[in-house]
C-alpha cells in the first residue's frame, strides 16, 4: 500500500517514523524482501559532498548613508555581479581575485561569510539624485549584511564521467590532475549513497523538496543548468554519464563550513565542495526497487580528458563498485582510480539527515512541479548573424 509524505510527516511528528540511509537500505532489503520494507521503512536518507562549481550566493548590503547605486563591486578583490538593485551583489564560486587570481575565489569569499570572518567590500557608482554617493570602502559580516542566499544553479549531478588521459603530457583539470598515458582515472560521486540516483526517475525529488545544503535545511528551486534526463539508462533507471542536476537554495547565515569548503585545483581555478543531503520518502514498493541500488549496480563512462572537444573519446563503461576498488582496467591497462568526491562526507551527512529526521527537526515535503524528465542539453556553436535568419 502506497504512503503519502503527511502520512510519513506524522510519523515524524509521533517519534514512530523508521529511517535508513541509502546505505542501510541495501542489506535491509536483501534481508527482508522489498514487500516488508516498503511497509516497515518510511524514509531513506541520501547524500552527497564533492565539488560543485555551478555555486555561489546573492548578498543585500543594506543601504549606506548617503545611499549608493553599487554598479563594480569587490568582496576580498573578487568582482561580484550587481545588474539588480541598488545594493544587491551575486557572488560566484569560481570567480577569481584580482590580486590573488587562483589563490583566492569567490568560494572562499562565501567560506569566509559563513565561518564569520570579516569581508572588505568595495563599490563604485556613477551617481544619481536618490543614490547620490560614488564610491564605499568597509567590511561586512553575515551578521551586518540583510540577506544572504546560497543560490546553486547547477548541483548533484545524477551521475558523472570519469576522467583519464591518453596524451603524454600532465593535465589539470576540474577532475584533478591527469597523468600521462592513462596513469590514472579520476570520478565524482557518491554512487550508492547518491540522491539522484536513488530517485532515477524523479518521483519524489521535484521543485519544492526540501534538502541538507551545506548544514542548513534548503530547498530544490528549479531543474539545474545542463539538465540531461535523456541519457542513456540501464533496466534499473540509472543513467550512465551525467544526466540531471538540481539547482538549490538555502540561507548561507546557518550554514556550516563543515559541509561546505573552498578549493583550488591545480592549473584549472577556484572552486567549491558542497554537501547535500536528501531525504527520500518510501512511496511503495517500485521506490523500494531503486533505493537498493548497490555501486556495483551503476555505471559510467570512461572519457578521455585530453581531447579539448565537446564529445570526448569513450574507453567504455565501469561501475561504481570497480572504481572504489582502487583499480579499473582502460585501454588494456590496469589504472589506479581516485575520488574528487568525499564518500566519508555523504556518508555522515545522510546519517545526520536521519538523525534530524528521526529527532523530529526535518519534516518532508511534496514537491509542487515536477523535475523535466525529457529535457535535452545543447552545445554552443558558432553562427553568424546572416545564418541565424
Amino acid at each position: 500500500m502506497a504512503k503519502s509524505i503527511e502520512e510519513i510527516n506524522e510519523k515524524i511528528k509521533q517519534g514512530k517514523v523508521v529511517v535508513l540511509t541509502a546505505e542501510e537500505i541495501i542489506d535491509y532489503v536483501e534481508e527482508n524482501g522489498v514487500k516488508k520494507t516498503a511497509r516497515e521503512v518510511d524514509v531513506v536518507t541520501t547524500a552527497t559532498f564533492g565539488p560543485m562549481c555551478s555555486t555561489g550566493a546573492f548578498l543585500n548590503f543594506g543601504h549606506s548613508d548617503p545611499p549608493i547605486k553599487m554598479t563594480r563591486v569587490w568582496l576580498n578583490d573578487v568582482p561580484a555581479y550587481t545588474g539588480l538593485a541598488a545594493v544587491d551583489a551575486y557572488i560566484g564560486a569560481a570567480e577569481l581575485s584580482e590580486t590573488e587570481g587562483m589563490e583566492y575565489g569567490g568560494a572562499y569569499v562565501i567560506q569566509d561569510l559563513i565561518s564569520g570572518k570579516p569581508v572588505k567590500l568595495r563599490a563604485t557608482a556613477y551617481g544619481t539624485d536618490c543614490y547620490p554617493r560614488r564610491e564605499i570602502n568597509t567590511y561586512i559580516t553575515k551578521d551586518t549584511i540583510n540577506q544572504a542566499y546560497l543560490f546553486n544553479p547547477r548541483n548533484v549531478y545524477q551521475n558523472y564521467s570519469v576522467a583519464t588521459n591518453s596524451s603524454d603530457r600532465v593535465i589539470y583539470t576540474y577532475m584533478g590532475k591527469l597523468l600521462p598515458n592513462f596513469g590514472n582515472a579520476t570520478y565524482s560521486s557518491a554512487g550508492q549513497l547518491s540522491p539522484l540516483l536513488n530517485d532515477p526517475y524523479y518521483r519524489t525529488i521535484g521543485i519544492g523538496t526540501r534538502i541538507f545544503l551545506a548544514g542548513a535545511q534548503g530547498y530544490v528551486a528549479w531543474c539545474g543548468t545542463q539538465h540531461n534526463p535523456s541519457k542513456e539508462r540501464l533496466p534499473n533507471g540509472t543513467p550512465i554519464g551525467p544526466a540531471g542536476t538540481l539547482a538549490l537554495i538555502g540561507n548561507l547565515k546557518e550554514m556550516s563550513t563543515k559541509y561546505l569548503k573552498a578549493c583550488t585545483f591545480h592549473g584549472y581555478g577556484v572552486s567549491i565542495f558542497v554537501g547535500v543531503g536528501i531525504p527520500i520518502p518510501v512511496i511503495d514498493e517500485e521506490m523500494v526497487q531503486f533505493l537498493k541500488i548497490k555501486d556495483e549496480d551503476i555505471y559510467t563512462e570512461i572519457l578521455d580528458y585530453s581531447v579539448q572537444r565537446r564529445n570526448k573519446p569513450s574507453y567504455g563503461k565501469v561501475n561504481y563498485k570497480q572504481l572504489r576498488s582502487g583499480k579499473i582496467t582502460v585501454n588494456g591497462k590496469e589504472v589506479q582510480t581516485g575520488s574528487i568526491s568525499s564518500y566519508y562526507k555523504a556518508r555522515e551527512i545522510a546519517n545526520l539527515l536521519k538523525d534530524w529526521i528521526k529527532e523530529g527537526k526535518f519534516y518532508l515535503t511534496n514537491y509542487v512541479a515536477p523535475l523535466p524528465a525529457e529535457e535535452r542539453i545543447k552545445g554552443l556553436e558558432i553562427v553568424s548573424q546572416e545564418e541565424l535568419y
